[in-house]
């Protein structure tokens, strides 16, 4: 049984309907917006699982640990519970409000603590079970013009990095994953709020959801730390840890063209950050012709052990071959030598 946060739409919709194509799931569907909700539903059951549509806003704790409730009591009990559940302002950090801090912290890193404890609760009674936070490559770097999603994603780390230590003290079973995301090709980039003039965009390169939801998957059944999704996550992450005051001239510099289009902003659209947009928004943003189906980092990563086998298998054929090949050589010369003392 999985429970999903953030299931309405983007990648939240992609991962629901991944659970869906590769086990026939049972999924607990959690976002706001009635219609995407009932999108989701529907591609779930299309795709040969089961979902249960439940609304809930995750900044409210009370509402997520009732949602966590009826899943179980309607579906059975919780084995994945995936916090995506998100939302942003674009904007810069001069001409923000605290009002607006407050409720993407509330529903980005606070919703993902309510999902979080509601799995708990039900997960360590069991001893069994795995919480995955989809996170990012902003969870340890910081850009321009999105200081509040950024600070959130720090945050969660940070929750991780305790509670896993918590667990691995009290010897518990329950896993804890974080899937550090790039760039994707999702519907937030305009129903996010946002004071740019020109229209958001992802920093390209840009990977469409589904590769980040085959990544969930594999987390829900690999117990693995971390997982890093695209090698733009891998260069964002490494190069922070070994140049972070370069990267800051770097990003001044790029940080406010990169995310924005050649397209003006509409300043009266309708945004998501204290109610859902009305309509059902799919799993994709408008950035398909530009969005990248496969990631080779991500699939040498889900498949490290098979090819660390064969790379050991390998290794132990070349050293048979040159062992052999050894053997041969001194047979050789034993034959010659001794051909030689004869004549």
């Amino acid at each position: 049984m999985i429970v999903i946060t953030g299931a309405s739409a983007g990648l939240g919709r992609a991962i629901a309907q991944a659970f869906a194509r590769s086990e026939g799931a049972r999924i607990g569907l959690i976002a706001r917006g009635k219609d995407g909700l009932e999108g989701a539903k529907g591609d779930v059951e299309k795709l040969g699982g089961q979902g249960l549509m439940v609304p809930a806003d995750v900044a409210d704790a009370d509402a997520v640990e009732a949602a966590a409730e009826r899943v179980e009591s309607e579906m059975g009990p919780i084995d994945v519970w995936v916090n995506d559940a998100m939302t942003s302002v674009f904007s810069p950090v001069k001409e923000m409000t605290a009002a607006e801090f407050k409720r993407v912290t509330e529903v980005t890193y606070l919703g993902f603590v309510n999902g979080t404890l509601a799995a708990l609760k039900r997960m360590l009674p069991r001893d069994d079970g795995c919480i995955i936070q989809v996170g990012s490559a902003l969870a340890y770097r910081g850009i321009p013009l999105q200081a509040a999603y950024c600070a959130s994603k720090h945050a969660i780390q940070g929750f991780m990095d305790s509670l896993r230590c918590e667990l691995i003290h009290d010897k518990s079973r329950v896993r804890v994953t974080m899937v550090q995301m790039p760039a994707m090709n999702t519907p937030q980039f305009d129903w996010v709020k946002s004071r740019l003039l020109k229209k958001a965009q992802p920093v390209p390169p840009i990977f469409q959801p589904e590769v980040a939801a085959e990544a969930v998957v594999y987390a829900s059944r690999h117990a693995r730390r971390e997982i890093y999704v695209g090698m733009p996550s891998v260069k964002a992450i490494i190069a922070n840890k070994l140049f972070p005051g370069l990267l800051d001239h770097y990003l001044a510099r790029t940080g406010y063209q990169g995310q924005q289009t050649d397209q003006p902003e509409d300043p009266q659209r309708p945004d998501n950050l204290y109610e859902p947009v009305a309509g059902d928004h799919g799993a994709h943003g408008r950035f398909d012709d530009r969005s990248r189906t496969s990631s080779p980092q991500l699939w040498t990563d889900l498949h490290r052990d098979g090819l660390a086998a064969l790379a050991l298998a390998g290794a132990v054929a070349l050293a048979i071959a040159a062992f052999a090949n050894k053997k041969t050589t001194d047979q050789s010369r034993r034959a010659t030598q001794k051909r030689l003392i004869r004549e």
